[in-house]
Formats: structure tokens, C-alpha cells, sequence
């Protein structure tokens, strides 16, 4: 097993702890994946719901919860690696970032969206940066534009397949034609445009894939088609250690391979999640009344949208699982027992 070589960061474990947003990934998980040497990654989407003046000012809420759970991350492990996953559909996107540098942020990790805007926001600090792709176009396009605009490169490449869960970056219509053989192909091709992009600014890129990495015969997998590492998110909500609430970790002890399907988002993205009494109502076409909204997405009209992806996600974070949107990966059904942060990254490696 290499060690994950970001520059001039290191993590002695190739593994990134994907970002799972709402109060699932905070710094309780990520500092604990940190202290067993691999990369733990804190989810600032509404991470301050547990701030107490969250419903009334929600934007200074998440920038103080994003040094808050920086600084219980690092309370738990000093010296490992730590990070942030900002999503580009964030209203407050530019403030997530910079709060997340001020913080101290290893590397802030980006998706749902392309991140044209992240060099620049991290200018002259040491937080690494790295876009999350899931084509050999969107590699291309994201790279080319850092190269043109800011004459710079990425420090990591994470590529998000068919299998993640939450949001995807695919169209409905492509999650059914990427088989695990087609989509291998489309890895290969990613990572060959990622390489191009490394020998035009000699350096390294290392990349790291994500979606369906379950155990420890797909790490052996990807590292084969040219991966460094892998993002594994998963497989960590049923953990004592994540911040999740236990009755959402038992959503996904008690779900079926039936019971995990692919969803709506507000967002405008496929998604995937568990199937329970309130994804029913919402894929029969009912509306569901929302609170008054959070001005969490950069682009949303509250009397458009079929729910409120901040109230759902909230619910499923405090435990109430049976009206709430229970994002999961395709393979979280195989999920059996509650473990350690420790137990799942032996399993893995």
C-alpha cells in the first residue's frame, strides 16, 4: 500500500472519506479517518444546523460551524490530514471556501458543478484543491479553464462514478448506460487526460476514484486502472464514530438492494437514496410544504421546487428517517453491523 502523495502532504493511508453533507460528515468522522491516517473530509452543506440561530441567520451559522467542526476534527488528530467538500451549487460558495482556508483546510474538495472559481479563491494559501469529475469531458473542460484563467494545475483529481451516493454527475439516461466494464473505459480515459495535464506542469496529479468502492477487492481494482487512491463514503456512515444520527445509520443497516433507487434533487441532479414513505409521496408527485427557505442553493425558486432539499436532509441528520432524504451509495445495502472508523479502513485495505 502507497501512501497518498498531495504535494507536499501525505497521508499514510490512500484513502479519502468522502464528504456527505447535512451533518453526516463532520469532524467527529473526519478527524477520526484523519488519525487513522487517512484523508477525513468535512461537508460544510448547512453545516451549521445545529447552530442555534441556524433558521434565522443560516449563512453566519455555516461559517461558524465550518471552524468549529475544523477545530474538533483537529482536537481528535493534530497532525492528519483534514478537508472540506464545498459544493459549487452552494449559495454561499465563496464564503465556504474562504472560511474553509481560514480554518486550515488540508484541501477543499469540489462537485456539483464545475469548481471554475476555486484557484482563485485559495490563492496563496497551502489548502490543496481538487475538482470532482465524472467524464473525460467535464476532466477536460474543468482543467483547461484553471490552466487558461489561472495558469495553474490541479493538486488532486477525484473521479465520482455511476455507483456514489447523493448527487451525480450524470444524466438519468447515462447512470444506465455506464456499466461497470464501459465506465472502467471512461476512468482510463479521465486519468489519461489528468496525466497530459501533470506533464505540461510537471508535476504529479494524483487521482482518487469514488462511487461503489465497498471492500477490499475494489480498492486492488482501482488502484489497476491507475488510481492513487480512493474516496470511500459509505461505508462510514455506519460507524460509531460519524456524526449521523444513529436511526439514520439504521436506515441503512435495515435497507434492501430494492429499497436504494435513483431520485430527484431540487438540486436539478439525479441522486441516489434509500426508498422510504416520504421519497414515495415525493416520486408520486406530491409537493411537500417546506419552512421558509435557507438560501442554501445559488440557483432555486421555492415555489418551484417538489421539496426542500435542506429540510429533508435536515431530518434525515436529526433521526427522522421515514420523512427525510436518506442519500446512500449503490452498495450501502450490504451494510450489516455498526463499526469502527478503524474496523472499516482495515477491511478496506
Amino acid at each position: 500500500m502507497n501512501p497518498l502523495k498531495i504535494g507536499d502532504k501525505t497521508a499514510r493511508v490512500p484513502l479519502i472519506q468522502g464528504g456527505m453533507g447535512v451533518g453526516i460528515s463532520l469532524g467527529n468522522l473526519a478527524g477520526t479517518v484523519a488519525q487513522q491516517g487517512g484523508i477525513g473530509i468535512i461537508s460544510t452543506a448547512q453545516i451549521g444546523l445545529r447552530e442555534p440561530d441556524f433558521d434565522a441567520h443560516p449563512s453566519e451559522a455555516n461559517l461558524r460551524a465550518i471552524r468549529k467542526e475544523m477545530e474538533k476534527a483537529r482536537a481528535i488528530s493534530p497532525d492528519g490530514l483534514i478537508g472540506y467538500n464545498i459544493m459549487v451549487a452552494l449559495k454561499d460558495y465563496k464564503q465556504h471556501v474562504a472560511a474553509a482556508v481560514e480554518a486550515g483546510a488540508d484541501l477543499i474538495i469540489s462537485g456539483a458543478g464545475l469548481p471554475t472559481e476555486l484557484p482563485g479563491l485559495t490563492a496563496g494559501s497551502p489548502t490543496k484543491i481538487a475538482p470532482i469529475v465524472s467524464t473525460e469531458k467535464s476532466a477536460k473542460v474543468i482543467l483547461k479553464y484553471w490552466s487558461r484563467k489561472y495558469h495553474r494545475t490541479a493538486d488532486l483529481v477525484v473521479i465520482e462514478g455511476p455507483k456514489a451516493g447523493g448527487h451525480l454527475g450524470f444524466k438519468e439516461e447515462e447512470l444506465e448506460h455506464y456499466s461497470p466494464e464501459i465506465y472502467e473505459q471512461e476512468i482510463k480515459k479521465i486519468i489519461e487526460t489528468v496525466r497530459g495535464f501533470a506533464d505540461e506542469y510537471q508535476t504529479e496529479i494524483p487521482v482518487v476514484i469514488a462511487g461503489g468502492i465497498y471492500d477490499a477487492g475494489d480498492v486492488p481494482r482501482a488502484m489497476a486502472l491507475g488510481a492513487e487512491g480512493v474516496q470511500v463514503a459509505s461505508r462510514f456512515v455506519t460507524t460509531q464514530e460519524c456524526d449521523a444520527d444513529i436511526r439514520y445509520k439504521e436506515a441503512y443497516l435495515n435497507a434492501s438492494r430494492e429499497d436504494i433507487v435513483i431520485v430527484k434533487s431540487p438540486v436539478g441532479m439525479p441522486g441516489r437514496a434509500i426508498l422510504n414513505p416520504f421519497m414515495k409521496r415525493v416520486m408520486l408527485g406530491e409537493k411537500i410544504e417546506h419552512t421558509p427557505c435557507h438560501r442554501c442553493l445559488a440557483r432555486c425558486n421555492p415555489a418551484e421546487i417538489p421539496y426542500c432539499i435542506t429540510d429533508s436532509l435536515i431530518r434525515a441528520a436529526r433521526g427522522d428517517v421515514e420523512e427525510a432524504l436518506l442519500f446512500c451509495g449503490a452498495d450501502a445495502y450490504r451494510a450489516e453491523r455498526m463499526e469502527t472508523v478503524k474496523e472499516v479502513i482495515d477491511s478496506l485495505f
